[in-house]
């Protein structure tokens, strides 16, 4: 599991680099699925991130709307802001954790749900490829080639 966060952390820094090279008009443009934009869905991407794993420490919650944050360094600045905290957590990562539970309201019904450590985790690393996916088919949209999903020769395994 650590493996797969570190190669999301890798495939995203390599994102924010494709990025640099892309229009800022492209990567705020509104497109079809997602969060509806490259720069927004990298906001998204950080912000769920981070997110769960507060509520998984029991701090509070990340709760600020993407406007703040509507440029390409603002976003990568607030993934490396986030970092340092979340990699301290999936590194202290232990077996024990696996089905310690986390109960949390659900934004949209203000239902309470229960949810087990090890499966929130999980949500984590298929939620941030699941939005790679879709900057990949954007990429394709405007003409570039995305960055490589492909997780062999990313040096993750010494």
């Amino acid at each position: 599991m650590k493996t797969l966060f570190q190669y999301n952390w890798q495939v995203r820094d390599d994102w924010f680099s494709w990025c640099e090279a892309v229009a800022e008009d492209e990567l705020l443009k509104t497109r079809t699925g997602g969060m509806g934009g490259i720069l927004k869905t990298l906001f998204h991407i950080a912000d769920v991130e981070y997110s769960w794993i507060c509520a998984l420490q029991g701090n509070p919650d990340f709760a600020e709307p993407f406007e703040s944050y509507s440029s390409l360094r603002k976003v990568q600045d607030l993934s490396r802001k986030f970092h340092p905290e979340v990699e301290w957590f999936i590194m202290s990562w232990s077996s024990e954790m696996e089905v310690r539970e986390l109960t949390v309201p659900r934004r949209s019904t203000g239902e309470w749900y229960t949810y087990k450590f090890g499966e929130v985790l999980r949500h984590v690393i298929a939620h941030e490829i699941h939005h790679i996916g879709q900057l990949s088919i954007w990429a394709r949209e405007i003409g570039r080639e995305p960055v490589s999903a492909n997780l062999i020769r990313r040096g993750l395994f010494g």
